[in-house]
């Protein structure tokens, strides 16, 4: 890469094609592009490094000019942190390598790959990192907000499999952050979001799971959204560890699978994944059949690397987007009614509710272990993910999920929310999320990596004050 330290952004000449990209080149507007289609910004430069030398040169660069940063790995912040207005966008989408090491039980990911990259190389030895639901998201950007998905019940968090990470300060030095060398960026890396450097390489712990799971989706009309979520709040009771489940308010998808007369209809889901015995699942199976027959169902073995694609069409890219997290400890009387209550109420065919159970696995990773904004006691993830085609079309939903949000607050007991899914955050929900004392630590933590906060475009933590 160019030594760009002593020119201006006008006269920055690329080393090859592609690798510097200003707004009058052919590839800016594609290249600026971000998952959600609310955010339209321009940055001056975009820089896409494919080593961490490219990183610490482009970053001196931007330093320099006084240009702000923003780091895009997988480009899937719906609050658009992988872009900025007038500065530097470092891309990473270069460095998506993976390397799997399957006798170590081992992987190292580069800073811009996709979970599709992941678990298509690990799945070749029957392997897998605890990552989301959508196989077009980066790696980098969930596991350092946390990463919740279908593995969560059985390994825990992404950021429980993370064994260290090779980061890019703001001051240029590359270092390496595990349990052993630069403990308190390791701490921090792990849910503390993208403040403290540019990572570079993710080196993950592996886990059986695949090539194939069982799974099961069941369908059931609106108006019995109530008998639902209460048939899985019994379900989790006696639910095996090897089994996880993810509850969905949604229209139903043009898909094969879906009677030709239900497609398009709202309603609610359940989806049942085993990665244990198939009679584990099948007995489950039989318990819901028998409890509240659905309209659809499908039932059957699935390929691990289809069912982390599941969502990918209803998540795609170029649709408009406001999303907002809470977590709840039950699911009470009362919740289950403001959750039906509010799903009657939304608009666009596109938004939808997921609910993720947080238990097992994610609750054997000690509270202050790591930076994870979020209680380790077993729990529901609600996401309220408003989408539509048009901005326009999508004003109805933004306010819908800003009302339903408030409206779960008295049941969420101030519990925060996921912040890996918001489009919005202030200082109360940063504490509500992280706790004081957390907060406080990031924040002394933050001062010692980036005193100057260098890298602020995201759910930022600021450094601590100056004592006295």
């Amino acid at each position: 890469m160019t030594d760009v330290a002593s020119t201006g952004s006008d006269h920055l000449q690329p080393p090859s094609a592609g690798a510097v990209i200003r707004p009058d080149d052919p590839l800016f507007d594609e290249a600026r592009k971000v998952w959600n289609a609310d955010i339209d910004r321009r940055p001056a430069v975009i820089v896409r490094c494919s080593t961490p030398g490219e990183v610490v040169t482009a970053l001196g660069w931007a330093r320099a000019e006084g240009l702000e940063i923003a780091v895009r790995g997988g480009a899937h912040s719906v609050s658009g942190a992988s872009s900025v207005d007038g500065g530097m966008v470092i891309d990473l989408s270069p460095m998506r390598g993976v390397r799997v090491d399957p006798a170590a039980r081992r992987v190292r990911v580069g800073g811009g790959a996709l979970h599709s990259d992941l678990d298509a190389a690990c799945q070749e030895h029957g392997l897998a990192v605890p990552v989301g639901l959508v196989s077009h998201t980066g790696v980098g950007g969930l596991t350092l907000g946390g990463g919740m998905g279908w593995l969560t019940r059985r390994a825990g968090l992404t950021i429980d499999s993370l064994v260290s990470a090779e980061v890019v300060l703001a001051d240029g030095r590359i270092v390496q952050a595990s349990a052993n060398e630069h403990p308190d960026l390791f701490w921090a890396l792990r849910g503390g979001g993208g403040n403290f450097g540019v990572v570079t390489e993710f080196e993950f712990k592996l886990h059986e799971a695949g090539p194939t799971v069982d799974f099961g989706l069941f369908f059931w009309p609106s108006e019995q959204g109530p008998e639902v979520l209460r048939l899985a709040r019994d379900l989790v009771s006696i639910l095996p560890r090897d089994l996880n489940v993810v509850l969905g308010e949604l229209n139903a998808p043009p898909a094969p699978f879906v009677p030709e007369q239900y497609r398009f209809r709202p309603g609610y889901a359940l989806l049942l994944t085993g990665f244990g015995p198939t009679s584990q699942h099948a007995a489950v199976v039989e318990r819901i059949r028998g409890a509240i027959p659905p309209l659809f169902e499908t039932i059957g073995p699935m390929p691990y690397v289809k069912l982390q694609q599941l969502l990918d069409e209803s998540t795609a890219w170029g649709r408009f987007h406001y999303e907002k997290t809470t977590y709840l400890t039950e699911l009470t009387d009362n919740a289950i009614q403001i959750i039906t209550d509010h799903a009657a109420r939304r608009t666009s065919p596109l938004t939808k509710i997921l609910i993720y159970l947080l238990d097992e696995a994610y609750t054997e990773t000690g509270e202050h272990d790591t930076a994870f904004g979020g209680e380790r006691t077993p729990r529901y993830s609600v996401f309220i993910l408003a989408a539509a085609p048009d901005k326009q079309s999508l004003t109805a939903d933004h306010a819908w999920a800003r009302a339903f949000w408030d409206a779960l607050q008295p049941a969420a007991q101030g519990a925060g929310g996921y912040l890996n899914v918001t489009n919005d955050y202030d200082a109360t929900s940063l504490r509500a999320s992280y706790g004081a004392d957390k907060l406080a630590r990031l924040a002394r933590i933050k001062t010692e990596c980036d005193p100057e906060n260098v890298f602020r475009h995201n759910i930022n933590i600021k450094p601590a004050a100056p004592a006295g």
